[in-house]
């Protein structure tokens, strides 16, 4: 069976942790433990957690050149994902993000420093074209500038692939971007906004998303938590109920759950049957601790649904 290819454009970050006991207080200095580093940023572990699914995955991003950079490169030889359009920038490091977490209840304080993902241009994504090649899907999210988001969708067309927008971190955006996104996956807060919602206020998931779909989006598939996600098009809506699992850690969730989409769209999947492996790989991501080693592998998903007495495609066998 063909392997078919993915395109990410996304970002990489470091993530520093350290636990403590309290979170500090101004100018205070506290003592921790359980300092480690992991990797991160949404498309780096979107563009893992395609690979470990079976997709041909080229990423497209910037980092650094310290030895955060070199850890990503690392990472994406032991992982298989192209890297050839993975640039390192002289004039800015590599993406990090420092969290401090209260032990005892989980609340953190996080500072991000962008880094070099800030510097992954349009004329960047331009470049990369040999990324875009053959490409069934094209995925993005906003962890970098909205040009480049906006010219990996364009390319995504021009290609005829599948474009794919995470909008998170969300913020607002112009119609022509919106106009280039098949499948729009926004969590119901992200919609809100995107919408021009305010974002705490009560609002139905199915009149935001039909909003969504005529500012431009063709689809939507909105992610619902433990409830599963909606997909919305200009004629109809379903639910797709969540999995019954036992949440350890929901970092990484959307992540997976943008993968699993991905990746059986790409394999040629209709787009219900594509958010149904994406309700499993999302909701399978909670039940460990840490991002990258909670993205799951075509293993883990064929094991479940095998467990739940679920049908699976059969590519995830292969």
């Amino acid at each position: 069976m063909n392997t078919p290819k993915i395109a990410v454009v996304g970002s990489y970050a470091t993530g520093l942790t350290m636990k403590v006991n309290r979170l500090p207080s101004a100018g205070e200095t506290l003592l921790g433990s359980g300092y480690r580093i992991d990797h991160g940023g949404k498309g780096s572990n979107q563009a893992v957690a395609c690979a470990r699914l079976g997709a041909h995955v080229s990423f497209v991003a910037k980092i650094g050149e310290d030895s955060f950079g070199d850890s990503a490169l690392q990472l994406y030889r032991e992982e298989g994902v192209e890297m050839a359009h993975v640039e390192r920038a002289a004039k800015a490091p590599t993406g990090v993000g420092f969290i401090i977490v209260e032990a005892a209840h989980g609340q953190n304080c996080i500072a991000v420093d962008p880094g070099a993902n800030e510097l992954l241009s349009a004329a960047d994504v331009a470049r990369a074209s040999g990324a875009f090649d053959s490409a069934a899907a094209v995925l993005s999210q906003l962890e970098i500038p909205v040009p480049a988001a906006e010219a990996a969708m364009a390319q995504g067309r021009s290609h005829g692939a599948v474009t794919i927008l995470n909008p998170a971190p969300v913020r607002s955006l112009p119609v022509s971007v919106l106009q280039l996104v098949d499948i729009l996956t926004p969590n119901e807060t992200e919609a809100k906004v995107l919408a021009g919602h305010n974002p705490a206020e009560a609002a139905d998931a199915e009149v935001v998303a039909r909003e969504l779909i005529r500012s431009g989006v063709r689809q939507v598939v909105m992610t619902l938590g433990r409830k599963g996600a909606l997909i919305v098009t200009a004629s109809s809506v379903r639910h797709v109920p969540g999995i019954e699992v036992s949440p350890v850690d929901s970092t990484g969730a959307g992540d997976a759950f943008n993968a699993g989409l991905a990746t059986a769209l790409a394999h040629g999947a209709t787009l219900e049957a594509a958010t149904q492996l994406a309700v499993i790989t999302g909701g399978l991501s909670v039940t460990k601790e840490g991002v990258i080693p909670s993205l799951p592998c075509r293993g883990d998903v064929v094991s479940f649904c095998r467990k739940e007495g679920r049908t699976y495609p059969e590519w995830l066998a292969a």
